[in-house]
């Protein structure tokens, strides 16, 4: 649990003597903020000065191999391209597997294939087989992979890699999210709560684009993502990286910006395979011994704790 999470640890009826009391149990501080894509108006990115002068050690730095699967991202995947390279990390693998795009996409890799460890354009079998064929071409120490329209923050690759040295019984990171829209304008945040293996059963709020993993439980996990699953891969990912006993932290950092805009897959498949997917995973994950009121505790819990940390973010008690 964190630090602020113990520091505050009063319920609010016990809060009378703070100002804005009545806000903070207005039903806007009670609502909570994960799972929806668009929480303010659009507002400048905003960047804290720190985290590009995130401590670097590349004398011995870990190797990490970034897959950008893409097909017809012509319009966003420049951005996301810039946001990996700018990361100046000599570690850095990056490979972006393409499914035969028409449009400028090739045209804008071809512009940065000298820093690319490698780059491939032909039809594939969905999203899922183009992350697979990328992950084929690397040998990184600690994996990721971000679609073609979202971002990396600055500074993410060395923390990364600082997080992973100095945590060497840690197997998979997350952080917290930026939303940004088509015009890279921010339009919200997610503060996520330390991480809960039980929660992940029942819904996945683990961002995919802050997502870090070491090619060890890559591998113990059976070193594929799910060719089959086409919209919640990573959470079918995720839950075979908690069965296989891997050790989840949540970082107290924002690392990745999430995309929204109307031709987003997350967007147009969520009613039609998303549905029927994240069902399947329900069934399949769930353990038998968690009875339906121990998940609704510990979902409510999570919840309870993203609310105040996301309130003391709010208010700049914590600063991310």
């Amino acid at each position: 649990m964190d630090s602020a999470i113990r520091a505050f640890k009063l319920n609010l009826e016990k809060l009378n003597w703070l100002p804005g009391i009545s806000y903070l149990r207005s039903k806007a501080f009670l609502t909570p903020r994960l799972g929806k894509l668009h929480l303010y108006s659009p507002r400048p990115l905003y960047i804290p000065d720190f985290y590009r002068q995130t401590p670097a050690n590349h004398e011995n730095c870990l190797s990490i191999s970034i897959v950008t699967p893409s097909f017809k991202s012509g319009c966003y995947i420049e951005d996301t391209i810039k946001s990996i390279l700018k990361q100046m990390y000599p570690g850095l693998e990056y490979i972006i597997q393409d499914g035969g795009s028409d449009d400028e996409t090739v045209s804008i890799i071809k512009k940065y294939e000298k820093n690319l460890k490698a780059w491939e354009s032909k039809p594939d079998k969905g999203q899922s087989h183009a992350i697979n064929l990328g992950f084929d071409k690397t040998k990184g120490d600690v994996m990721a992979w971000l679609n073609a329209d979202d971002l990396l923050l600055p500074g993410t690759l060395d923390y990364v890699n600082n997080y992973f040295q100095k945590h060497p019984q840690v197997d998979v990171v997350y952080g917290h999210r930026v939303l940004i829209d088509s015009e890279n304008n921010e339009i919200g945040r997610w503060i996520l709560p330390p991480h809960c293996h039980h929660t992940i059963t029942w819904h996945d709020f683990i961002p995919q684009e802050t997502l870090f993993w070491r090619r060890s439980i890559w591998e113990k996990a059976g070193g594929r993502i799910a060719d089959e699953m086409q919209f919640a891969m990573d959470w079918e990912f995720i839950l075979r990286l908690r069965d296989v006993g891997a050790t989840f932290a949540r970082l107290p950092r924002f690392t990745g910006a999430f995309r929204v805009h109307p031709d987003m897959k997350s967007i147009k498949d969520v009613d039609i395979t998303g549905v029927r997917e994240m069902d399947m995973l329900r069934k399949r994950y769930r353990d038998p011994y968690v009875s339906d009121d121990q998940l609704e505790h510990y979902i409510r819990s999570y919840l309870r704790r993203h609310l105040l940390l996301d309130r003391l973010y709010k208010i700049k008690v914590l600063r991310y």
